[in-house]
């Protein structure tokens, strides 16, 4: 039996999709923790912690570090969401193509008895293009980008797409009509739209500042709906001074885009639906299970990731540094209590590296020797044992 305590209001169908091997808020030493936005940076995490599961994309509540160094696995629930974005972004950009948000202040301010004759005066001040044929350039083409890019495509735009680190499996959801450049610069010359869509690191923090948005065409329109920091604001409002920047819409206020002209600013609802709430919930519920009863870690941001057939009685899983002879030290461990080895797996991530043992001949009264065994090697983090269900 598993336990799993929850953050925020995590949907109903995704606390649904757990068995009865599961129980939901009966403790506060859980085996997993399923969470949305709650700030964990200072959190103290209780031992029995095996794993932190953010029903959405980003990870930045997280304090990664921490936790890798006290074994725990961090998932998130990339693509969840996507399509939300996604909608919310084309919606935006048709909204300030026709001039919507002026049009409807304009309404809003005269409805006196002779609107009717005024406004057909006064409409062709909010004359505003079509997307048909007009050119944007995404950045980053991962879950949400590349729907973005699609969609735009669908609209008869003209995409242009920048990713230097576009994996194999985003590239087949790429339409072949998008056109793919090696640079920020080529991606955004000529372009009337600039979105961008690529996660926080510290590669991406300023990724859209002064020199980039100098390489833009004047009057273009800007999206941010990543995370705040990855297009700089500051250079925003001055590229808006000068009408580099016809209009910015972004999901993440700060003061210095706060009551300015032409900036639209949305309250972090990107992936705010009924159904991208859903859809994180149901992700990460089977995500939480996946790794607690079988130690795969398909989505894991802080450790590679691994998903291995699991066809023996016991498996043995190590989180450890990503050191020589580390492979050999556990084997070896193993092979010496008389346990037989039937496969191995092993990957790293940067300073983390996971490895997956498949065994026989291990007994449930010597896996509690076993884990302290492999626990005492002082480059390892954590040891699991898991019994195939």
């Amino acid at each position: 039996m598993y336990a799993v305590k929850t953050f925020n209001a995590i949907a109903q169908v995704g606390l649904d999709t757990f068995t009865d091997d599961f129980t939901i808020n009966q403790t506060d030493e859980p085996d997993a923790y399923l969470i949305r936005s709650v700030n964990l940076l200072k959190a103290d995490f209780p031992e029995s912690l095996k794993t932190i599961v953010r029903a959405g994309a980003g990870v930045n509540n997280v304090p990664l570090g921490r936790a890798t160094e006290q074994g725990i696995a961090v998932f998130n629930t990339p693509g969840s969401n996507a399509n939300a974005v996604k909608e919310l972004v084309i919606s935006l950009m048709i909204a300030t193509a026709r001039n919507l948000f002026a049009a409807h202040d304009y309404s809003d301010e005269h409805t006196e008895a002779d609107v009717s004759q005024r406004t057909e005066k006064d409409k062709t001040k909010f004359n505003g293009t079509e997307l048909a044929g007009k050119r944007i350039a995404v950045i980053g083409l991962g879950n949400v980008g590349s729907l973005v890019a699609n969609a735009a495509l669908a609209l008869g735009m003209k995409v242009i797409g920048y990713d230097p680190y576009l994996s194999a499996n985003a590239a087949w959801r790429i339409n072949n009509r998008v056109k793919r450049v090696d640079s920020i610069k080529k991606a955004v010359k000529g372009a009337d739209f600039v979105t961008v869509h690529v996660p926080k690191n510290n590669e991406t923090i300023g990724l859209l500042a002064t020199k980039e948005i100098s390489e833009m065409k004047d009057g273009v329109v800007l999206f941010n709906y990543s995370r705040i920091g990855i297009v700089d604001n500051q250079s925003v409002v001055k590229a808006m001074r000068s009408q580099k920047i016809s209009h910015y819409c972004t999901d993440f206020g700060e003061p210095i885009i706060a009551d300015q002209p032409n900036i639209t600013i949305t309250p972090h609802i990107g992936g705010s639906t009924i159904e991208a709430e859903s859809n994180g919930a149901v992700q990460g519920a089977n995500t939480v299970m996946d790794y607690l009863e079988n130690g795969d870690t398909t989505n894991c941001v802080n450790l590679p990731n691994m998903q291995v057939p699991f066809e023996t009685t016991y498996r043995v899983t190590v989180i450890h540094q990503n050191v020589p002879n580390m492979v050999g030290q556990i084997s070896t461990q193993i092979a010496t209590r008389g346990i037989n080895i039937e496969n191995m797996s092993n990957a790293a991530k940067e300073k983390v590296a996971y490895t997956i043992i498949d065994v026989d001949g291990l007994q449930e009264d010597n896996q509690s020797a076993l884990i302290a065994t492999l626990e005492s090697i002082k480059e390892v983090y954590r040891v699991r044992v898991i019994k195939h269900k």
